[in-house]
């Protein structure tokens, strides 16, 4: 169900107050050789559409920003393992700096639960002697932390404690256990000494478990509460400090001798994830994300989001940029802000500013309400826009948008040069095809192909944990305990499988999700789009070399150039669609299975 919000006045931290928490820790380091491994918690099974590329090409930015936290507090000795790039890895069998870490931290989503649990059961089979303090954190602990607190009595695991909150309540734990640690103390016989005397109970986004047996399961879980947030984001550690401490893909279950360099970094990750504005003003019933935010809108200054896009690109090579926004157009001044900035420096025609590129989300609503500054805003360098359209006649979803308000959307993004993806959601009601209206699924998808849409996700209403709807879901019969005798696993609970339905026939309904995938990438309109493409827009080509660069090319190479980047814009559309039809294979393999379990 929805989290709760701190009362008024005390939803925000001080200004200041988290970066006077790293430099105490700074102080502190010096005195504590601490080691850590953070685990970012990854099920294969999901690598299906619309993800498909993007979830192993992109490092996550939440684990990249508490290892960017712990190297900017001054301990550097840290190492983040993606479990996209290292499928065998195995907590057991890990050492750093030649030891069993100190601390070991998983992040995990609720579809790569499964993944999560088996990490910390993992890492469990450590010498007690030597185990290191457990810490669960990510969007799955937020909403459900007690997930990672097994609960039998004959073979009882779990983490030490989950953080439900951001990277202040992690340092504010670190900082109270480094306080209370003596000479030579594991930090989880620190922390087992810190909870029993209640000294974890003033930090805001804790859950630990309580029982006469440490080891034993848990006879009760204490939730210390709702966070407080970080309301100037510029206070955060730079992110580029995260991407210096990624272990290198391999299929071992052990940890390299040193991080990836920056050039593997760069061989990698094709996309840079990075935060620029945090949460937005509508309340949509199935959504957990404004009550997350407790109602708040936060953002990093447009200096700052240059600095770090800057450092990336000079360091590692990356220049394309995915904000992971709730909604970047969600307030005009700051997102003014923020676009002037980095508009200014690609003005400057100097690199790294000129080659960079981004892409973010956004509403229908809120497009059309900032028209008359998209051409800033495209220059800023945004070159497309995740649209969560949902419905394209608002009957499922109201956001300010319809048909009309979407095509009018869709004209204005692509006549400023950014590529819009909308984002579709399927429910029982929707039929596949309609004859005299657009409410069909096919039908949508037909209007804003036509529209210009080079790319979308088609996903199914599906309970997401910590929203207004959760609730109703289970009580109304509405989710699927089992079905043909399997249990509902996490790593299908992500609007790809029909899990939650009333349809007489909800085999049906998986079907037309396969179909509508079919129905936008295929082979026809791949070779269409060789002729006709839907990605020659304006500023499409343009040359992104600083004038530096382009006064040294000979006028035959500039010639080259400028048709080499005249026929990847012109191919660009035939590529998402190659792109598409593989993640479809892969979608299909999967999910048509579960099709066959709902026919059953």
């Amino acid at each position: 169900m929805e989290l709760p919000s701190r009362a008024k006045g005390q939803i925000l931290l001080a200004p200041g107050e988290m970066t006077a928490l790293r430099e105490r820790l700074r102080a502190m380091a010096p005195k504590h050789d601490l080691t850590t491994v953070i685990a970012c918690a990854f099920d294969h099974r999901t690598r299906i559409l619309p993800f498909i590329y993007a979830d192993t090409r992109m490092p996550p930015a939440g684990v990249r920003a508490i290892g960017s936290a712990l190297v900017d507090s001054g301990f550097p000795k840290t190492r983040i393992v993606l479990q996209q790039w290292n499928k065998n890895f195995r907590p057991s069998a890990m050492r750093l700096d030649g030891r069993i870490p100190d601390l070991f931290l998983v992040s995990s989503m609720h579809l790569h639960g499964s993944e999560c649990d088996r990490l910390i059961r993992d890492a469990q089979r450590i010498d007690l002697a030597k185990r290191p303090l457990i810490i669960a954190g990510g969007p799955r602990i937020i909403y459900e932390p007690w997930l990672v607190f097994g609960d039998d009595p004959k073979q009882p695991w779990g983490a030490d404690v989950a953080v439900t909150g951001e990277e202040f309540v992690f340092l504010s734990l670190l900082e109270t256990l480094l306080s209370m640690r003596g000479e030579g103390e594991s930090m989880r016989s620190v922390f087992l000494r810190a909870k029993e005397c209640g000294a974890l109970d003033e930090i805001p986004g804790l859950v630990y478990s309580r029982s006469k047996n440490p080891e034993g399961p848990p006879e009760e879980l204490v939730d210390t509460g709702i966070q407080r947030l970080l309301g100037d984001l510029d206070e955060l550690p730079h992110p580029v400090l995260g991407y210096q401490l990624l272990e290198p893909p391999s299929r071992k279950e052990t940890l390299s001798q040193q991080a990836l360099t920056p050039h593997g970094v760069r061989r990698n990750s094709a996309v840079a994830s990075i935060v620029l504005t945090v949460g937005c003003k509508f309340r949509c019933s199935y959504c957990p994300i404004p009550a997350y935010n407790q109602r708040q809108h936060r953002v990093k200054s447009g200096e700052r989001i240059a600095d770090e896009m800057g450092q990336i690109v000079s360091k590692y090579g990356i220049t394309f940029f995915f904000g992971t926004d709730d909604n970047f157009f969600n307030e005009t001044k700051r997102t003014l802000e923020i676009a002037e900035a980095l508009a200014r420096k690609a003005a400057a025609r100097k690199r790294p500013h000129c080659k960079i590129l981004y892409g973010t989300e956004a509403t229908v609503h809120d497009t059309i309400r900032l028209q008359e500054h998209l051409p800033l805003i495209r220059q800023s360098g945004l070159a497309a826009v995740w649209m969560g359209v949902e419905d394209l006649t608002g009957t499922l979803v109201k956001k300010g948008q319809n048909e009309n308000k979407t095509l009018e959307s869709f004209r204005l993004l692509r006549s400023n040069g950014i590529a819009p993806i909308p984002m579709m959601m399927h429910h029982d009601s929707q039929p596949l095809v309609t004859w005299k209206n657009n409410y069909g699924l096919l039908n949508q998808l037909r209007t804003l192909r036509k529209a210009g849409a080079l790319y979308t996700q088609v996903l199914m209403l599906t309970p997401a944990p910590g929203s207004k709807w959760y609730d109703d879901t289970y009580t109304s019969g509405l989710a699927f305990e089992s079905l043909n005798g399997r249990q509902i696993e996490p790593h299908i609970v992500d609007g790809n499988y029909v899990v939650a339905s009333k349809h007489p026939r909800p085999w049906i309904k998986q079907l037309n999700l396969l179909i509508a995938y079919l129905y936008f990438f295929n082979p026809l309109r791949m070779l269409l789009a060789l002729f006709w493409s839907l990605s020659r827009l304006p500023l499409a080509d343009a040359d992104t070399r600083s004038d530096a660069e382009i006064s040294r090319y000979s006028p035959l190479r500039s010639i080259g150039r400028t048709m080499f980047l005249k026929v990847r814009a012109h191919l660009l559309d035939a590529a998402v669609q190659i792109l598409g039809m593989t993640g479809l294979f892969h979608t299909f393999r999967r999910t048509i299975v579960w099709a066959w379990h709902l026919w059953q």
